[in-house]
């Protein structure tokens, strides 16, 4: 069971991922199969991004696509920075562009709900999420061998939609935005605590450990929490959600964490 996060090189062959860091602050998820390299979200400005990039082995111009889940700042913040730089292509839904909080993007292509595309070796299924953003995706990622990611984090509650979308993942990146008690009691203000709390917000620790019973662990390697409030959580709360429905097996299970990320981790 894995909370502080070390830095690795990335990894050549399989499906692996890594994470630059997941929190309030900033998230951003680097998917690679060794010859294909995505970035999913940016939400570090450009010098942090190429920071953290350079920390987990990866040079920006290396990226093949940079694809965005939905237009709130800390998901975007870098994206446009790092596309212009670096000419990374962006893929997103029309609705995350008629935002306007991207700025001019130097190639862009459209992600269409619910329809396959590839970025060269990685094949990708966009899903519709409930979140109070103009048209959210998630990520199912399928690599060689018909390994699969699933990246599901800023969703507000988890539909049979999602269910059915992310049933049998090798591994999975999952919301444990916070702990119930502490955003009740926490210093938000009470229209904030209803979004976060609400079916258009954030997952809870209970809510995602719910959606993994559902989900079934007999594949997944890895279960990945993210997404945790700097202010409403703490990782051994999302870890004491999870925890029992492992059977007594933690190793397979991890925090993201908002400064040091995660490092290279290898679905075999």
């Amino acid at each position: 069971m894995t909370v502080a996060c070390k830095s690795a090189g990335p990894l050549d062959g399989p499906l692996c991922f890594a994470s630059l860091g997941s929190g309030s602050k900033g998230n951003a998820t680097l998917v690679s199969d060794g010859e294909t390299r995505l970035l999913v979200d940016c939400g570090f400005t450009l010098r942090e991004a190429e920071r953290r990039l350079a920390r987990l082995g990866v040079h920006p111009r290396q990226l093949d696509a940079l694809l965005v889940t939905h237009e709130h700042g800390d998901h975007i913040r870098g994206v446009g920075p790092l596309a212009r730089r670096y000419g990374v292509p962006v893929w997103l839904t029309p609705g995350t562009w008629a935002s306007g909080r991207l700025g001019e993007l130097p190639e862009r292509y459209w992600i269409t709900p619910q329809a396959r595309f590839a970025v060269k070796g990685l094949c990708i299924d966009p899903v519709t999420v409930p979140h109070d953003a103009r048209e959210p995706v998630q990520f199912r990622i399928q690599g060689g061998g018909g390994r699969q990611l699933g990246l599901l984090t800023d969703l507000g509650h988890p539909t049979e939609h999602v269910v059915q979308a992310f049933a049998g993942c090798d591994a999975l990146v999952l919301e444990c935005n916070h702990d119930v008690r502490m955003l009740a009691e926490g210093p938000y203000p009470p229209r904030l605590k209803r979004r976060v709390g609400g079916d258009w917000g954030h997952l809870a620790n209970t809510q995602a450990a719910a959606l993994l019973a559902r989900l079934g662990l007999d594949r997944l390697q890895h279960i990945a929490c993210s997404h945790l409030s700097e202010h409403n959580n703490r990782p051994e709360l999302a870890l004491e959600a999870l925890v029992p429905l492992l059977d007594g097996d933690e190793s397979r299970l991890m925090v993201t964490c908002q400064d040091d990320g995660l490092a290279w981790q290898a679905i075999a």
